[in-house]
């Protein structure tokens, strides 16, 4: 097939994925399933129509969208909303997250694997993907205990994955020693998560109020909107420069912009208003990245991790709503909802690869296996969970 210009093969996943969110609504599954399957199936890996290098080339999209999804669970974040759940969704993010690694490590030093190689892989079983989640709460408009406490865990969930990955790398790197390792310390081993955790704080801190500016004298949906991508992308982008996580940047930005300005609606509503299109495109570019050829690598240690991590998130969620005495719903069904599994893992195993070299091409070959099953399988899991909940009234 004939090289086409990017944006005609951007309208190709479009319509593409459009035409599959409808077909996949006909077996009453989530929109963005059509849209992961629309780019597997259109990408470089099954009819190829989009090229490879063109998809790499979409990385700029992937970064808006996460930005976006992020800021969006900020504006979420009111004062009132945590006086009302309290200390649940951080004291689950946390259980949840460190039982996932707990749980997999032990598994896989079970099974026979280096103790270096179980830590490193183990430690990235904490994070969780929010993009899939967010979508299906939003096309279903899903409400109530389950998705509210969900909302925020998988927020926080990036910073304890952060954390966590740290300490396993920090640990790792003593059991097996390396060049690059050998000349950081310790301490800065495990004080370089946190650090990088604060300056995005303070980042989106800074950009949230400073939002409120502009805002004062632009009062027009228009200019409004301007401001809205200005503050998101700079946000993200600064974040990508400093080296600090972009999601907690950006999400920090909305959770200060809904606590001081009370014109934070309307800046929802705007972002509502323009990130279908992106958030498609995101999905299917994602989809088009899927290899469902390495399914046959991944061998037993695939297996477990696949398996075992899901039964880590579920008896963490379970065991922090159980300490918390949180809702029956919230104990029995935020769990499976915490599946999905994608861009801040396969981001951890580019660090790995400093860590335990020798190991590197195995836990990649793992994690991207493992993202193509969670990505899949997860939009699906979530709408059953938040309906078995009864946090869906109607589908749509």
């Amino acid at each position: 097939m004939p090289q086409l210009g990017t944006l005609t093969y951007l309208a190709i996943l479009l319509i593409g994925g459009l035409l599959c969110g409808r077909l996949v609504k006909l077996i009453k599954l989530p929109n963005v399933t059509g849209y992961l399957l629309a780019g597997l199936v259109l990408g470089p890996h099954v009819l190829k129509v989009i090229p490879a290098d063109t998809v790499a080339a979409f990385d700029l999209i992937s970064e808006m969208a996460l930005a976006f999804i992020a800021f969006t669970i900020g504006l979420s974040f009111k004062r009132s909303y945590f006086k009302q759940v309290g200390k649940t969704p951080i004291v689950i993010a946390i259980l949840e997250a460190l039982c996932a690694v707990f749980f997999v490590q032990g598994a896989l030093v079970l099974a026979g694997c280096a103790a270096p190689f179980a830590i490193v892989l183990g430690s990235i079983a904490a994070a969780t993907a929010p993009a899939a989640t967010i979508m299906v709460i939003k096309q279903y408009r899903a409400k109530g205990p389950v998705t509210d406490t969900l909302l925020a865990v998988v927020a926080i969930d990036d910073a304890v994955a952060l954390v966590a990955f740290g300490l396993s790398v920090a640990v790792a790197g003593m059991l097996n020693p390396t060049a690059e390792s050998a000349q950081a310390s310790l301490v800065w081993q495990i004080a370089k998560p946190l650090v990088e955790i604060l300056i995005a704080l303070a980042l989106g801190s800074a950009v949230g109020f400073l939002m409120t500016i502009p805002m004062r004298f632009f009062k027009k949906r228009g200019n409004r909107l301007i401001i809205l991508c200005g503050a998101v992308f700079a946000t993200s982008g600064i974040a990508t420069l400093l080296g600090a996580s972009e999601l907690l940047a950006c999400m920090m930005c909305g959770a200060i912009l809904c606590n001081i300005s009370p014109e934070s609606d309307m800046m929802a509503e705007l972002a509502d208003d323009i990130t279908p299109p992106i958030f498609l495109l995101f999905f299917a570019t994602s989809g088009a990245g899927l290899d469902i050829g390495i399914l046959p690598s991944i061998g037993v240690i695939g297996v477990v991790y696949v398996l075992v991590r899901v039964a880590g998130k579920m008896f963490g969620a379970w065991l922090g709503g159980k300490v918390c005495g949180a809702p029956s719903e919230v104990r029995k069904w935020l769990g499976p909802t915490l599946i999905p599994q994608a861009g801040v893992a396969i981001g951890l195993t580019i660090v790995a690869q400093s860590v335990v070299p020798q190991y590197a091409p195995e836990i990649r070959a793992v994690v991207l296996c493992g993202t193509l099953i969670y990505e899949l399988v997860g939009p699906a899991v979530t709408k059953f969970c938040l309906s078995r909940a009864g946090e869906i009234t109607a589908t749509k």
